[in-house]
């Protein structure tokens, strides 16, 4: 059981992960692999929407996906918005990206190749992933206009989802600690973290949901 004091710490990280851009049109979409085939959905009705032209779906597998998406998360993610009418040539595959790192730098050559002129990314991720992707291509695209975007939910739809109050709040605090160490490794851009969240995320660390975090010396 979820301390009503952990709910709401949970509910401050959750609102916190997400950007709130308002979707715009972009030069190109990266959807980032995950096990959530939500990014996929979501990508696709804002290339529907007409916010881009040409859509990047970028991962590989891990031992979370490997199951549910054994080809690998972008060959998964191609497959779905072709099925849901996306034609062939808007989609791009990088089928190697093992971390968010990589989901940009890899997807940014997949373009280069490509030939593709690209001034601004509309980046599509879980809704926790939303800011950490967003801090990622700030360290590793500089120049371009950036907009994140996930699935529209609540944290209660999320772990409706997910099946595991516990896991979400796992997750959520996991990706809170990256956002604190990793300027420091040189992985992302800084981000204001206002006082409120940083107690929070420290709360739900001493309320034992760690199983998210990164051993860092």
């Amino acid at each position: 059981m979820i301390s009503e004091q952990s709910w709401a710490d949970a509910q401050l990280l959750w609102d916190y992960h997400q950007m709130h851009h308002e979707p715009r049109p972009c030069s190109v979409a990266i959807g980032l692999g995950s096990h959530d085939l939500g990014v996929a959905d979501t990508t696709v009705d804002l290339y529907k929407r007409g916010m881009m032209p040409l859509i990047v779906f970028t991962g590989a597998t891990s031992p979370t996906t490997r199951e549910r998406m054994p080809r690998g998360e972008a060959v998964h993610y191609r497959e779905r918005a072709l099925e849901l009418g996306v034609p062939s040539s808007a989609v791009l595959v990088e089928p190697q990206a093992r971390n968010t790192g990589q989901n940009i730098s890899f997807s940014k050559a997949v373009l280069e190749d490509a030939g593709a002129k690209v001034s601004s990314v509309l980046l599509v991720s879980k809704p926790y992933e939303e800011r950490r992707a967003y801090a990622t291509a700030c360290k590793l695209w500089p120049g371009v206009d950036l907009v994140s975007a996930s699935t529209a939910m609540t944290i209660d739809d999320y772990v409706a989802a997910i099946g595991s109050p516990q896991l979400v709040v796992d997750m959520l605090v996991g990706a809170l600690q990256r956002l604190l160490v990793y300027p420091e490794l040189g992985f992302t851009v800084g981000q204001e973290i206002p006082d409120s969240v940083e107690v929070a995320y420290w709360r739900l660390r001493q309320a034992g949901f760690t199983s998210r975090l990164l051993e860092v010396k």
